[in-house]
């Protein structure tokens, strides 16, 4: 395991960004949609941070964020010790050998009409390296992931997805970056194939150094990847840590709803646990509500207005303490350790 030194790669300091909105050929206007809201986040040298949240929570626009293929609306994007948030094209273009993307789809990644060494040696194209050096980097790529270098004159429909996305990896390693978003890398994938490619992805950071900023769904795969793991909820960090404390000692009620329904292969464990479901659907990021964005579908804030003697409101049918609906909480702690954004965090459910 990766131990976080003082200085990290890469910071994104209190990154907001929203998208405007439109207006339709028939006249009618929409509302901008804030997809993520004053998020901060370290990664740090030979590291992985996962970052989870449900479809719409923001993951994928904070990665591409961090890549500098969105212009955030505000905050700062450092990496390895500069702040690239402003870079001209022309020096964003040489930060981008140090900083590549794995994407979800394998296939749809790849562009079907070239053949797998002008895929992998397209990297180098655009960044001008010699033609000798071209061939000898993608066949060391492509060693790296595990693929014979004889198959570089196939095309993608040639392999399985599996090894497509090893074609994937290899062209985002071509250029020995030192950071790499991977977008949902495995979740197209077969389990078996999944953990192959997991391990391919441990054995590449242990040889390299290089750091991952790891973006799913799946907990139990972030779980067998990640050092570290960041939660996020409608477009806000609302819990990061260490793996070991964010999956042993949750503190955000969205967390700990997240990991309850996260299978256990034992049967005995699996019928004994119990459950914190979630109420309703992930709100609108055009729409966030006041206070504590989760506090509509918090188990914990519910709870608590029934058994405490604390000032309360009315949320439809049930109570909600007033804290919840009106302060936003800021997010306390060490994200080396473990930090949450809760009014409640101590509470148990």
């Amino acid at each position: 395991m990766a131990h976080p030194t003082p200085t990290p790669l890469l910071e994104l300091k209190d990154i907001c960004k929203t998208f405007n909105g439109s207006v339709s050929w028939r006249g009618r206007s929409s509302n901008g949609v804030q997809a993520v809201d004053q998020a901060t986040l370290a990664l740090y040298p030979g590291e992985t941070l996962g970052l989870v949240g449900e479809t719409g929570s923001g993951k994928s626009t904070l990665g591409r964020i961090a890549l500098r293929l969105i212009e955030p609306s505000s905050g700062n994007v450092i990496f390895e010790g500069q702040d690239i948030t402003h870079l001209s094209a022309r020096l964003m273009r040489e930060k981008r050998q140090r900083m590549q993307m794995v994407f979800q789809d394998p296939y749809g990644s790849l562009d079907p009409r070239m053949s797998v060494d002008k895929l992998v040696s397209e990297p180098l194209v655009v960044h001008n390296v010699a033609f000798a050096q071209r061939q000898e980097k993608m066949h060391a790529a492509l060693e790296q992931v595990g693929l014979d270098p004889s198959l570089a004159h196939r095309y993608p429909h040639e392999f399985s997805g599996g090894q497509r996305q090893r074609i994937g990896i290899a062209r985002a390693m071509v250029l020995d970056p030192a950071f790499l978003v991977l977008d949902e890398p495995v979740s197209a994938l077969d389990v078996s194939i999944q953990a192959q490619v997991l391990n391919l992805l441990h054995e590449i950071q242990i040889r390299t150094g290089v750091s991952y900023l790891f973006i799913a769904h799946d907990l139990s795969v972030v779980r067998h990847i990640s050092h570290r793991v960041a939660v996020m909820y409608l477009g806000r960090i609302v819990e990061i840590g260490t793996r070991d404390a964010i999956y042993n000692r949750p503190k955000h009620p969205y967390t700990v709803s997240l990991l309850s329904a996260v299978p256990i292969p034992d049967p005995v464990l699996e019928r004994a646990r119990k459950r914190i479901p979630l109420i309703g659907e992930i709100g609108s990021a055009n729409n966030t509500p006041s206070g504590c964005r989760f506090h509509p579908r918090c188990p914990r804030a519910h709870e608590i207005a029934q058994q405490k003697n604390i000032a309360k409101q009315k949320l439809g049918a049930i109570e909600i303490p007033v804290v919840c609906a009106t302060q936003d909480p800021a997010l306390v702690g060490s994200d080396t350790e473990q930090a949450c954004a809760c009014h409640f965090p101590h509470e148990t459910l």
